[in-house]
């Protein structure tokens, strides 16, 4: 298993935890489960690797360990309901003088047993308590309020602390439902057969899905990137972790209860679709004609059962959206399942004319790289090996044939993929020249270098990037911005992920484990950062773009440095072959000046802004009505503000660039979109589900602010390379010297 892999390959292999589950009112809560000699000797074996091996090991000591408390108590209890603050004081004071030493010397880990008995019996106590709490009548008119997001409260203090936070957790739910235009008795079974399920989730949770959860808890202490998989969990997904989803192309995480989207496959139904996006919840889950299985609390194997299925049926999914605001805001999504096509995954291209001098156009190209693909990535015997960068560099002879002025390279939604790829696809923009530097614990550094003198594209160029840029992104992203071949413009800054995983099986670590006959489980720990040309590291800040520009990315905490023990950001020596230079400021200063002006004048900013200040207003909301007028009161608010945002993109979107794209292989199937339904309705917009994006049919999404304003960047960049004085040596700007190949 290589070391090389970024963000896309690493995030496919987190362990997908299980958040919360729950048995059967009348099922048993006196289960017993103890450490096997199996799974104690994987134990000791897997501190071995993290304090041997692991990059960030000196920084973890044994008084450390007893984080690993409250950390399993949360991944149980995510929103801090069930436990009370007396167990975690109790556990932590129980466990903290040798939590280490059994799991280090004993491979003991009955801890997770022990704590785990008492989150069922409170978890099997409460859930009675709710459903004879939902026979009494319910006060919707109070003035009190409710933190939608406990992840980081305080348990409960007592019962009676407990017991008031349910009642006002209840009354969250109910009106949830009220608002989704149920009675008040429909809204009451809706709820109970929630918790009923958590009952019954809560009787399949084994020992091995404990262990899983609490080794993985162990691994983190060291990075977030580390993790632990249980032989199940090994098996059954396996590395290409990719595959798991085959049928919607999609990958699934559980956080706090609930299914949440981790990742999007490039060409599957759901990037096809467009109406799912990476942090949604899933609520439940539907087949073609049957009612619909809410999945809260449910393990993640049965989930991805559920909407695992055979080629062109359909599954239909209950969304709340990242970045809804209302634990009541849902859409309701039919996907129709499929294979990821490889030629929907590939890079594609596009001539946009963009507003020039004197009421003209200029024609400038725009490359979409989703992934840095390689040959591999095709299971297909007679599929074309292509990869990212051949892909690329054809595309680049067809923008050149075009007459493209300018081009713009989209890395945004690009998690990463192929270091290889990364390094080579950098080579098409310069001549050649160390492209990264990978550092392991022991200081040694390895240069990565294009060693290839030719050049795909030698004209003005700019790089275009999100919070959702990782990785391999940041890789080519930060070597162009080291060497002043592109502008940088996006989000306030990329992922931040630099850092190199790989994955060990306990067998093969382990002689025991290897000459027996049981299946054994795997660790991923951290075992290198990587580090630009320049020496500066990509982990936890990422690259910081040139051209900032507005954007609701920038107020999710999608980013490196919201997870908890992250990597520090540092420097290493620049590489000695690397005598690249950044952009002047003389080239910056009025390309920055421009785009702020626009960003201060055009109608599209002020839209874009409109929506940001409304996310960051109610992301700033952290308490929410428990008055079910307060609530429609605010919803329907928002349902105006929607509606004049849609209809001012309508407005916008009149004054798109227009465009002629380009591709390398057949063009994509129609985005998926749910059939029309008099019914069917979003309870936060209120519009048509088959309304909910106005891109049909577009490869290019409509007022995309951010590519306009990007070839805007682009065209300023031409216009300066007409005047000499703001060449840099006998070059102009954002372009390779004159005499370079392309």
């Amino acid at each position: 298993m290589t070391t090389r892999f970024s963000l896309q390959r690493s995030l496919t292999l987190v362990v997908l935890l299980l958040a919360f589950a729950a048995t059967s009112v009348w099922a048993r809560t006196d289960r017993k489960f103890e450490t096997s000699p199996a799974l104690a000797t994987e134990a000791q074996y897997l501190i071995r690797l993290l304090e041997e091996a692991h990059y960030n090991r000196d920084a973890v000591s044994a008084s450390d360990y007893i984080q690993i408390v409250p950390a399993y108590m949360s991944d149980l209890d995510g929103q801090r309901l069930f436990f009370l603050n007396s167990d975690k004081i109790a556990f932590t004071e129980h466990y903290s003088k040798n939590i280490y030493w059994n799991i280090r010397e004993l491979g003991n880990i009955n801890a997770a047993y022990e704590i785990f008995s008492t989150y069922e019996s409170r978890a099997h106590a409460r859930i009675s308590w709710i459903l004879n709490e939902l026979k009494q009548n319910f006060d919707f008119t109070t003035t009190e309020t409710y933190r939608v997001d406990r992840t980081k409260s305080e348990w409960p203090a007592n019962p009676a602390a407990s017991d008031t936070l349910w009642k006002q957790r209840l009354k969250l739910e109910l009106i949830s439902e009220l608002m989704n235009k149920k009675t008040i008795e429909q809204a009451k079974e809706v709820v109970r057969k929630r918790y009923e399920r958590m009952l019954k989730n809560l009787e399949d949770i084994d020992g091995s899905d404990l262990a899983e959860i609490f080794l993985s808890n162990v691994a983190r202490l060291y990075d977030p990137h580390s993790t632990y998989f249980s032989a199940a969990t090994f098996e059954d997904f396996g590395i290409q972790m990719k595959l798991q989803l085959v049928g919607i192309g999609a990958l699934l995480g559980t956080e706090d209860d609930n299914c949440v989207v981790k990742e999007i496959v490039p060409g599957g139904p759901v990037d096809l679709g467009k109406q799912i996006h990476p942090g949604d919840k899933i609520i439940s889950v539907a087949q073609a004609g049957a009612e619909p299985v809410e999945i809260i609390g449910m393990k993640l194997r049965k989930i991805v059962e559920m909407i695992r299925g055979a080629k062109g049926t359909q599954v239909r999914l209950l969304i709340q959206p990242a970045d809804a605001t209302d634990p009541s805001a849902h859409k309701q999504i039919t996907i129709t399942r499929d294979v990821v096509k490889l030629n929907s995954a590939r890079a594609h291209a596009a001539v946009f004319q963009a507003p020039g001098p004197d009421g003209g156009t200029i024609p400038l190209g725009v490359i979409s790289l989703p992934a840095f693909y390689g040959p591999s990535d095709s299971d297909e015997p007679d599929a074309e090996k292509t990869s990212a960068t051949k892909d690329v560099a054809r595309l680049i002879s067809q923008l050149k044939t075009a007459g493209i002025k300018g081009l713009v390279l989209d890395l945004r939604h690009n998690g990463g993929g192929y270091l290889s790829e990364a390094i080579d696809l950098t080579g098409l923009f310069i001549k050649n020249g160390p492209v990264v530097q990978v550092k392991n614990y022991s200081g040694d550094i390895q240069v990565d270098s294009d060693q290839n003198d030719g050049v795909a594209y030698s004209g003005p160029l700019a790089v275009l990037v999100d919070r959702f840029s990782a990785s391999a992104s940041e890789i080519v992203t930060g070597a162009l911005q080291n060497y002043g071949r592109a502008i940088v413009i996006g989000d306030s800054s990329t992922h931040g992920k630099g850092t190199v995983q790989t994955i060990v099986e306990m067998k093969n670590v382990a002689p025991m484990l290897a000459r027996s006959t049981t299946k054994t489980g795997a660790t991923k720990l951290t075992v290198q950062k990587y580090y630009l040309p320049n020496g500066s590291s990509t982990q936890l800040k990422g690259v910081v773009p040139d051209i900032v520009l507005p954007s609701i990315d920038d107020f999710l905490p999608i980013g490196e440095s919201d997870l908890p023990h992250a990597l520090v950001w540092d420097e290493i020596p620049s590489s000695r072959t690397f005598f690249g230079q950044p952009l002047e400021e003389k080239i910056l200063k009025p390309l920055r000046a421009a785009s702020a002006t626009r960003q201060n004048s055009l109608d599209e900013f002020l839209y874009l802004r409109k929506n940001v200040d409304w996310f960051k207003m109610r992301q700033n909301q952290k308490l929410i009505a428990l008055s079910l007028a307060e609530r429609q009161k605010q919803k329907d608010a928002d349902e105006v503000f929607r509606k004049e945002m849609k209809a001012e993109k309508d407005r916008l979107a009149k004054s798109d660039f227009p465009y002629r794209e380009f591709r390398l292989g057949p063009p994509p199937p129609p985005k998926i979109k749910a059939p029309h339904k008099a019914d069917a309705v979003d309870s936060d917009s209120g519009e048509d589900d088959s309304e909910l994006s106005t891109d049909e049919g577009d490869t290019y999404g409509k007022v995309d602010v951010h590519l306009r304003e990007t070839l805007r960047v682009v065209t300023d960049a031409v216009r300066l390379g007409e005047n000499r004085q703001y060449w840099a040596s006998d070059h102009a700007p954002l372009t390779l010297l004159t005499d370079s190949k392309g």
